[in-house]
């Protein structure tokens, strides 16, 4: 009898990597998580140490591998996600000049607005599928050219944090077309940097990584790393895509008219089409998961972590209860939060705690309660919070819909679908059935069935839909979707309203800092 194989998919996040340890039919038989802090020590800062995430990548891969008892010739191979959007400045030995600027760093805010207004950010936006946002390492470069002007000297490269983990491991500086696409300048078309943007940046290709297909296959890993990971020198490592694309991948959303649903940290509305597509708006985006599969939708910054924000400031006493009583506090408040009737009794909330990405692209929008009056409670308060996250997203898919029309379907996943209230939610308020995979690691399936694709043993990415799993299906409650869609208008007027309003805060706010 042959020995069992398997795969190892990475998902290199923005508070955690992950691993999964698969059998080659999809079935997971370990995870590793290892967590590191994002350091936020102003509101426009949000960097991470790289080499911590180097070494939680080590920690995972060797964690599923022992509880796994894998041999490490039984490893067919290891392949990556990783979020998008990070910079980091690096020296000729490969040293980090920076620590790891992350998508949810807003320093580069001005930047960002000197190129969507005075410098041609449509065009350089409608041919590299990056909108024009402070999250995009295009604006980050300016402003290191042009405020860290000793760093950006000294600096031979420019790469992102799965860029900096593969060159420590193999030594070799490449970069796939689906991270590529995300940094506002790769030419979606030519699948080489875009020269305009490039200018702009201040900056020549060979300070960027070269090129390369996300089915790339690195080998001949550096030995004492191998050796502590428990895997080869010899074992392919499969470049890879990014996090939001290898999630539509790994809930099976990638045939026409599906959409897929992410709320984790943060969260997103994301489905594939056949070539390169951009908003005459500049409301979405277009990231590339092969030359054949493109994903386009958007990304909000203020997700799951909101539910924290919630439990930690409204619920002390409900998170002791849940300590003494050894539940989650999650639990805990969601059966609170189940009693109040949908649509918090009028309340709504704007989950802007970060600015925010889609659908307004304004670094500068904060969060507020709407409708508050003496009859609310802290219990309508956080359900108001998981609401505004949902009808967040659900404008994003309206943008959307003027590209693809009405989906056909909707998988959904991430850290909020281990919530039956927040599923529903989605349901009810995008008043559409809700398909939720038993497996919420559908970065690191995508991972994995990128890496089939890529090693041959697969020769369609659709041979995923067999790999999925059980899945949860909500169907919308009429009476729910009556509420939210008298709701949704109201939500959307006030941010709209609010533009002159969000930046005179948001400037009051940078002042007393």
């Amino acid at each position: 009898m042959s020995e069992t194989m398997y795969m190892i998919g990475v998902d290199i996040g923005t508070t955690s990597t992950k691993a999964v340890l698969f059998e080659e039919d999809g079935k997971p038989v370990a995870k590793a998580d290892e967590g590191y802090p994002l350091h936020t020590p102003t509101a426009s800062v949000a960097e991470q140490d790289p080499e911590q995430i180097f070494r939680a990548v080590i920690q995972t891969i060797k964690q599923v591998v022992l509880e796994g008892r894998v041999h490490s010739d039984q490893v067919m191979f290891v392949s990556f996600s990783s979020a998008m959007h990070s910079v980091i400045a690096v020296d000729a030995e490969g040293k980090p000049l920076t620590p790891c600027i992350t998508w949810g760093d807003n320093r580069s805010a001005e930047w960002a607005d000197r190129l969507k207004n005075e410098m041609g950010g449509q065009q350089i936006y409608s041919r590299t599928g990056t909108p024009i946002h402070p999250m995009s390492p295009l604006p980050k470069l300016m402003w290191l050219r042009h405020e860290k002007e000793d760093i950006f000297r000294k600096a031979d490269k420019f790469i992102s944090i799965k860029e900096y983990v593969l060159a420590k491991l193999f030594g070799e500086y490449v970069v796939d077309y689906s991270i590529a696409s995300a940094t506002g300048m790769m030419n979606l078309r030519n699948l080489d940097w875009d020269e305009e943007a490039l200018a702009i940046a201040g900056i020549t290709s060979d300070r960027l990584s070269r090129l390369v297909p996300t089915t790339y296959v690195l080998e001949g890993m550096k030995t004492v790393y191998s050796a502590e990971m428990g895997v080869s020198d010899s074992t392919p490592f499969v470049i890879g895509a990014s996090d939001g694309v290898l999630s539509n991948l790994g809930v099976n959303a990638i045939e026409p008219g599906v959409v897929a649903a992410t709320i984790g940290t943060s969260g997103a509305i994301r489905t594939v089409v056949d070539q390169p597509m951009t908003d005459p708006k500049g409301r979405i985006f277009c990231y590339a998961l092969t030359e054949k599969h493109w994903v386009i939708g958007g990304a909000v910054n203020n997700g799951g972590m909101l539910f924290r924000w919630a439990r930690d400031e409204f619920a002390a006493s409900e998170k002791e209860t849940a300590r003494r009583l050894g539940i989650d506090p999650y639990d805990l408040l969601t059966q609170i939060v189940e009693k109040v009737t949908p649509g918090a009794d009028g309340l709504l909330f704007h989950p802007y705690l970060t600015g925010e990405r889609a659908p307004l692209w304004n670094s500068n929008a904060r969060g507020s309660f709407f409708g508050l009056n003496l009859h609310h409670r802290k219990e309508h308060m956080i359900r108001a919070v998981l609401e505004g996250v949902i009808f967040n997203l659900y404008t994003v898919l309206l943008a959307m819909e003027e590209q693809i029309g009405r989906p056909t379907k909707i998988h959904a996943t991430g850290g909020f679908a281990r919530s039956p209230l927040w599923r529903q939610m989605m349901a009810d308020i995008f008043d559409q059935e809700v398909i939720i995979p038993e497996s919420y690691e559908s970065s690191c399936l995508g991972a994995a069935v990128l890496g089939l694709y890529a090693t041959g043993r697969i020769d369609r990415l659709e041979a995923v839909s067999e790999m999925v799993g059980a899945t949860h299906e909500h169907k919308p409650i009429k009476r729910h979707a009556e509420i939210y869609h008298e709701l949704l208008p109201i939500f959307i007027g006030i941010s709209r309203k609010l533009e002159e309003e969000y930046e005179a805060i948001a400037s009051f706010q940078r002042k007393i800092r």
